[in-house]
């Protein structure tokens, strides 16, 4: 004996139709990746939020930084990224860096930074990149890498730069020249 329910006829097909509507608008309802991440601080006035969102800038004279460690002053160009020139406005600043990986120098800054981060494949002695949107690293060795940074700027003339970081922690500001 068949045993046959009056509503399969009508029920199967709407449910069809159903799960595919929701399936469809569901799949519609996703936003697309971004192309470029921006970071506001939980405390930033929509005026700053849309500074920094703002594309980048290109053709601005790129500025001059200073950074010393200890007695031994090293000059760098900022590179032309809103994280450098959000970075700029917060200067003059005072870090106690970090050691990693004997090749580097970090410290995490107290507020996020614009990111427009990118794979460099390798990194130069005398980099200044941003990790994430927050952490600020310097760097003392060239190296290849697979990690994405936000570029900062870059030493002008970094010899003798690994001898006055030291191997361990140490304490760097930078400020504008």
């Amino acid at each position: 004996m068949k045993w046959a329910n009056p509503f399969s006829k009508v029920c199967v097909p709407v449910l069809a139709v159903a799960g595919l509507f929701l399936l469809v608008a569901c799949g519609e309802s996703k936003s697309p990746a971004p192309v470029a991440t921006s970071t506001v601080a939980p405390s930033a006035s929509p005026e700053t939020a849309d500074s920094i969102n703002a594309e980048e800038t290109e053709g601005e004279a790129l500025q001059t930084l200073e950074v010393l460690v200890g007695d031994t002053a090293f000059t760098a160009q900022l590179a032309d990224t809103e994280a450098a020139r959000q970075l700029a406005e917060r200067l003059p600043l005072e870090l106690d860096m970090q050691e990693l990986n004997g090749n580097e120098k970090y410290a995490y800054l107290s507020q996020v930074l614009s990111t427009k981060d990118s794979r460099p494949d390798s990194i130069h002695t005398g980099d200044l990149m941003l990790f994430g949107s927050d952490c600020l690293v310097l760097f003392y060795k060239d190296f290849s890498t697979s990690y994405s940074y936000t570029p900062i700027g870059k030493l002008d003339n970094p010899q003798g730069l690994s001898a006055a970081l030291g191997r361990g922690d140490v304490t760097v500001t930078f400020r504008m020249s």
